[in-house]
């Protein structure tokens, strides 16, 4: 067979790194072993959002709601935002894929900081757009001079990850503010808020405000993470009605369940008993990022539901470090490692092997 006689596929396909998921713990003692490398809410369902969800699967030989239109009109009252502003997919990920191939095309370019979300240059590159990474500033954080640099004519997109996935600091009110009034009103400006419920820092704004009165500003949030609905996919985007247009055009038929659908809707009716447990993991991580900086570790400051670890050249050996006493951290070789805040077990069992190997590497 000839290099003729092959199939054919899109030339962008070729560079595209696969998505790397956290790796589950592995243990063969018999010890109890966790998983600190997906970001996952360490808590069980609500017993509500469990039985809602267990009586919604009675139905599972029938499609679900291809427009979510329960779930849009429960999101419209808790944001009071029009329904025609709102669009769903699976997972905020699956969002932002569909924004991008509704607005990229080879040629263009998407701007955002690096290291940010995994998941950035995938989605773009799969659009045949080209990547505009830039470095984040020592603290890890966004460096809006340098994004401002970075736009040409051809920029159609600027990601923007507030709390930075996977370094945790979180987007100041005053610099969002100051980018945004010069990007240009053609440039999409996307807030990736996955992790807006865990922020406490007085000093930033809600992408939901920012939104209203600039039509190039979307929002996408998720039901995975502050809401523990990780395994059911459901995500969304609050922009105004062209952009949410776009979205819903390029989404795909029947693309969320209605077992999460109903979930997502249980799990709004039930936020004050779930922002209980974020506010408990929110203390839970003050804790973990204190013990680390006494045991001589320097991590930046965080707020989402992970932490930071700069080990450069280290990350790969600590990470099979954890790993060999049951648990698994997400490693960005040569970079560092993320550490999800998990149950006080998982954190108690992790914080031990960090301040041994601080102590065998000072």
């Amino acid at each position: 067979m000839t290099a003729d006689d092959e199939v054919r596929f899109r030339a962008c396909l070729e560079d595209v790194a696969a998505y790397k998921p956290g790796r589950p713990p592995e243990r063969a003692d018999g010890r109890p072993t966790y998983k600190l490398s997906s970001n996952e809410n360490p808590y069980p369902p609500l017993p509500g959002v469990l039985a809602a969800a267990t009586e919604a699967a009675a139905s599972m030989n029938r499609y679900p709601d291809m427009g979510a239109l329960e779930l849009l009109e429960t999101l419209s009252e808790r944001f009071d935002v029009p329904v025609s502003d709102l669009a769903v997919a699976t997972g905020s990920v699956a969002v932002l894929y569909h924004l991008l191939q509704a607005a990229c095309a080879e040629g263009d370019e998407v701007v955002y900081a690096w290291r940010s979300f995994e998941a950035y240059p995938i989605a773009v590159q799969l659009t045949g757009a080209t990547s505009v990474r830039v470095p984040l500033t020592d603290d890890t954080r966004h460096d809006f001079k340098a994004m401002e640099a970075a736009l040409t004519e051809r920029t159609r997109v600027v990601l923007i990850c507030t709390p930075n996935n996977p370094t945790g600091p979180v987007v100041r009110r005053d610099e969002l503010l100051a980018f945004l009034d010069v990007v240009p009103s053609n440039v999409l400006v996307v807030l990736d808020e996955a992790y807006r419920e865990f922020i406490r820092e007085p000093d930033t704004i809600d992408g939901v405000a920012v939104y209203r009165d600039r039509p190039n500003v979307v929002v996408l949030r998720t039901f995975s993470k502050a809401y523990g609905l990780a395994g059911f996919r459901v995500g969304y985007a609050i922009g105004h009605p062209p952009v949410v247009a776009a979205i819903r055009k390029c989404a795909l038929p029947f693309g969320v369940s209605q077992v999460a659908q109903v979930a997502a809707i249980a799990s709004l009716r039930a936020e004050e008993e779930l922002l209980e447990r974020v506010e408990a993991l929110v203390v839970e991580r003050t804790r973990v990022v204190d013990e680390l900086r006494q045991a001589g570790w320097e991590v930046p400051e965080t707020h989402a539901n992970f932490v930071w670890m700069p080990l450069g050249e280290e990350t790969v050996a600590f990470a099979e470090a954890v790993q060999a006493e049951g648990v698994s951290v997400r490693p960005f070789p040569g970079e560092g490692a993320r550490v999800t805040i998990g149950e006080r077990e998982a954190n108690d069992l992790f914080l031990t092997v960090a301040g041994t190997w601080r102590k065998s590497h000072a």
